[in-house]
């Protein structure tokens, strides 16, 4: 079985990306090179500037037959990489469904919508509608905080505040619990945001990729129509 981990190629060269050859250089995940060279495989967990942490599994692919996660597996020479083929993007949609109907991801009601990757990524992968029944967590919303609100129902577990968090250095937000007892929790006395050492201006309160974190009084600052996603779909974006 393919590791599904990082083992860094020492040289540049080219693998074979649904039969288009694609450029990589030292230290290259298969997502990394694929990104710089326009081609775009869904993914939500990864973040150029950290270590790839591979949890969503959105990036899977097809590496000589054999899956795993493109952001953790190193570029080497010779890989036959599947990526845009109808069995794994019905792989994405299934886990995308899953993760509308796991929390609150009303689109219409949010005001991450249009600045959504979950969002935009769903309608990239052509997700008509939630398919399996709703979960309706009753999750903890956080409005403790003067200038930030923490909504664990829109939570993802992508665990990039997480990693920005940590690498701030105040390591303000931590993964508890195992598989669906999984949760985001706060570092501080009374697990509330505002014991916490958070600023709006650290990373970590600015870089979730849904409506889980987000900054007070600011509701609609960027009108509909042109916000982040309104422009262009995800694919664009991400390969641009």
């Amino acid at each position: 079985m393919m590791k599904d981990h990082r083992i860094d190629a020492l040289s540049p060269g080219t693998f074979s990306l649904d039969g288009q050859e694609v450029e990589f250089g030292p230290g290259d995940s298969i997502l990394q090179a694929a990104r710089r060279a326009g081609h775009y495989i869904p993914h939500l967990c990864w973040h150029p500037d950290f270590a790839a942490h591979g949890s969503c599994r959105l990036c899977t692919v097809k590496v000589n037959g054999r899956s795993g996660a493109a952001c953790t597996i190193a570029a080497n020479s010779g890989q036959d990489v599947e990526s845009d083929t109808p069995e794994l993007n019905a792989q994405r949609k299934t886990l995308l469904q899953m993760l509308f109907v796991e929390g609150n991801h009303f689109c219409p009601s949010c005001e991450k919508s249009g600045n959504c990757l979950l969002q935009a990524t769903a309608y990239q992968m052509g997700m008509e509608g939630p398919h399996f029944e709703e979960f309706y967590p009753d999750r903890r919303v956080d409005a403790s905080h003067p200038d930030l609100l923490l909504d664990l129902n829109r939570c993802i577990l992508c665990g990039l505040c997480v990693r920005a968090s940590a690498q701030e250095g105040k390591h303000v937000f931590a993964m508890g619990g195992r598989g669906v007892a999984s949760h985001l929790l706060v570092n501080s006395d009374d697990g509330q945001l505002s014991g916490s050492a958070i600023s709006p201006a650290d990373r970590a309160a600015n870089i979730c990729p849904v409506g889980a974190i987000l900054p007070k009084r600011r509701g609609f600052v960027i009108p509909i129509g042109q916000r982040r996603f309104d422009s262009q779909p995800v694919s664009q974006e991400d390969a641009s």
